[in-house]
């Protein structure tokens, strides 16, 4: 089929982003039905748009455009309890994670270990046979997360400039930071609904990643219908990973910040509806509070979006990578993973070598990089890191 000739990128901070990703962007920027794309200065390589990629279409959804971790997310809790507390007795904390988190691809709980959620009684659990086959795993699987650079972390918060949705005072406080998507739920959904619009794709091989789906036809419905179940199942286990925890610390919730990438959107852009994928960008329309995270050592912030139509009302989902995954087994070993998180003073538990942060770009540049999109109100500085210990990922 041929493609049109393409609409403008907008990407931030380029000096940072590799040709693959570039070259990605600007593919999906030549499908017939993109209108608008921006990348963020986290962005690197995946597949169908790149990671950090954003694509507004016209009533089309592309499920690799999405993710195969639907609806993946960082959540961050704020706590009455000293921050203090953190560095009295490290051990607490860890065995707090150890306790009520369970990492790694596959795994799940089982018996009476498994959690309920009214999630699981959503309608399409019963009406939809891919889902019906996939609600076993889903419920043994809720409030669990996966591998890469899937985490759990206490840390210390300092929040530098108020909102009144937070109803927090300027100051340290001790908070929990999570990070997981929709587990093997989402990815089945993400390769199921890949395969039938690559079915009904004229695309070039190339760029057949990019297929998408009308939202007129059922396919396309059925695939939203999916990713929103995804996105709430996604949301699920965070509330219950938090819960759990909340439990344990016995200290009173002071506030709560949730967002999540890897997901599309029906927005109003230039006074049209339009469908805004953001595989790994943050929701930044304006006044929209987010969380941005760096690597296992680095600190995260917590900004809030200032509408800029020209990055799609978007922003960075992290401090993405420089290095891939083989280029990091190759490159360094476990003794400079704990070597590293020693130096930083991180208790660190589990964490592939591919997670070294290393990988990764320097979160700051990053953070210069979008000043147009976003202000930051807070830093999350990790203290104690839980991740999965196998290298493993589902994102």
């Amino acid at each position: 089929m041929n493609q049109k000739s393409p609409i403008h990128v907008e990407v931030f901070g380029a000096s940072q982003i590799e040709h693959g990703a570039m070259e990605q962007i600007y593919d999906a920027a030549k499908l017939p039905v993109s209108l608008a794309a921006a990348l963020m200065p986290d962005a690197h390589q995946g597949y169908g748009l790149p990671i950090g990629g954003v694509l507004a279409t016209d009533n089309a959804v592309i499920p690799y455009g999405v993710g195969v971790d639907i609806g993946c997310r960082v959540a961050l809790s704020i706590y009455e309890m000293p921050h203090h507390e953190l560095f009295k007795n490290p051990q607490f904390f860890r065995k707090l994670l150890l306790d009520n988190t369970l990492f790694g691809a596959g795994r799940g709980f089982k018996g009476k270990d498994k959690s309920d959620h009214p999630v699981l009684e959503n309608n399409l659990f019963k009406e939809l046979p891919l889902l019906r086959k996939l609600k076993d795993r889903a419920w043994s699987q809720l409030g669990t997360s996966g591998g890469g650079n899937h985490f759990a972390e206490f840390g210390v918060f300092t929040l530098t400039d108020t909102d009144p949705r937070l109803n927090l005072e300027k100051g340290e406080y001790l908070a929990l930071l999570t990070h997981s998507g929709s587990r093997g739920l989402g990815a089945n959904i993400a390769n199921h609904f890949t395969k039938v619009a690559k079915s009904k794709s004229q695309l070039d091989r190339r760029i057949t990643n990019l297929s998408y789906l009308s939202l007129d036809s059922e396919d396309g419905q059925t695939y939203w219908n999916s990713m929103e179940l995804a996105g709430d199942y996604a949301s699920a286990c965070h509330q219950i990973i938090h819960e759990k925890i909340h439990q344990t610390l016995g200290s009173q919730l002071l506030a709560k910040v949730e967002n999540h990438h890897n997901f599309a959107w029906k927005e109003i852009w230039k006074g049209q509806e339009v469908i805004v994928h953001r595989k790994g960008a943050t929701p930044a329309s304006e006044g929209t509070l987010g969380f941005i995270p760096g690597s296992m050592v680095d600190p995260g912030f917590l900004v809030r979006g200032k509408g800029i139509e020209s990055g799609l009302n978007s922003a960075a989902h992290g401090a993405g990578r420089q290095m891939s995954r083989r280029q990091a087994f190759k490159n360094y070993n476990k003794k400079d993973l704990n070597h590293i998180a020693s130096k930083h003073e991180i208790s660190l538990i589990g964490a592939g070598i591919d997670e070294i942060p290393m990988a990764y770009k320097n979160i700051h540049q990053v953070m210069r990089a979008q000043e147009e999109l976003i202000e930051v109100l807070g830093q999350f500085d990790p203290k104690v890191v839980r991740m999965a210990d196998d290298g493993s990922r589902e994102d």
